[in-house]
């Protein structure tokens, strides 16, 4: 699994990258705002890992972006600020997970985890039809 953290606590950031490489995972990381960005649309993460405040865009900033690049990665929030205000907001930006700090590897292990199962299972159960070089998708769940 690719996963990108885009963290400007730098001890945090090296912390959670030594655990997701230990998890064998491959880890990009970013400190600041406009190169986790350049980063996160590149497409090429399965999770993204999003500290909300980060110097030069905020977190909630550079989600709604991806978002309106049709970027769907997953991304989790990791951030200190807890409020039920902070979570809805980034959740309706585009966030799929909230998690605050301070926070246990294990919980964010399994909410990551979560995030993946859930990206998988989306194209599992899809019809598929082709007509000449046309390819339309649709959830089986969502057909009449």
């Amino acid at each position: 699994m690719h996963i990108l953290i885009v963290e400007d606590e730098q001890r945090l950031a090296y912390l959670l990258r030594r655990v997701l490489l230990e998890e064998r995972h491959m880890v990009d990381m970013a400190h600041d705002g406009p190169s986790g960005l350049d980063l996160a649309l590149s497409d090429g993460y399965d999770v993204i890992i999003l500290d909300r405040m980060l110097p030069g865009l905020s977190g909630f900033e550079i989600c709604r972006q991806i978002r309106d690049e049709r970027v769907m990665t997953p991304v989790l929030m990791l951030t200190a600020r807890g409020t039920v205000e902070d979570r809805v907001t980034g959740l309706n930006v585009g966030a799929d997970d909230y998690l605050t700090k301070p926070f246990a590897m294990e919980e964010l292990l399994a909410r990551m985890n979560a995030l993946l199962r859930r990206r998988d299972r989306r194209f599992d159960d899809t019809f598929q039809l082709v007509v000449g070089e046309l390819l339309i998708l649709q959830p089986k769940n969502l057909l009449y």
